[in-house]
């Protein structure tokens, strides 16, 4: 099944998930001794690999990590050629001054944002939602 292209569509349905836990991003020359189960996300770079994991999975390993942060779902299947659904949800947490990483999946789009910030994301994502639903549609 495609996923959602229309923009308003997708800002009035996106229904942002707080998963449980806290999250880091760590960087791993390779993907020995991992469990994959316990990777949430990779990408691999130049420099290395970096990997997002939970954060008791890295305090495990003794793997470093600067970052701490909140997971969010944007539980709205999001085509991956959508265009502006990342411009717009990043426009309304800046203006609430909330940096974020994003990771675009198949299915959904995820944002980590500090773990401090995690309530006011969602607070400002319910926003965006409710802003979005009272836009008219064009006629």
């Amino acid at each position: 099944m495609p996923g959602e292209t229309d923009l308003t569509q997708l800002l009035r349905t996106m229904k942002p998930e707080l998963q449980p836990g806290t999250y880091v991003f760590c960087t791993v020359d390779s993907l020995e001794g991992f469990e994959l189960a316990e990777v949430v996300g990779m990408f691999r770079e130049r420099e290395g690999l970096t990997v997002i994991l939970p954060q008791a999975t890295a305090d495990r390993l003794r793997l470093p990590y600067t970052f701490v942060a909140a997971w969010i779902t944007l539980t709205v299947h999001s085509a991956l050629e959508a265009v502006g659904l990342t411009a717009a949800f990043l426009q309304a947490l800046a203006q609430g001054g909330i940096s974020c990483n994003v990771v675009a999946a198949y299915y959904h789009d995820h944002i980590f944002v500090a773990a401090t910030d995690a309530e006011k994301a969602m607070h400002l994502l319910q926003e965006l939602i409710a802003t979005s639903s009272q836009m008219q549609e064009p006629g």
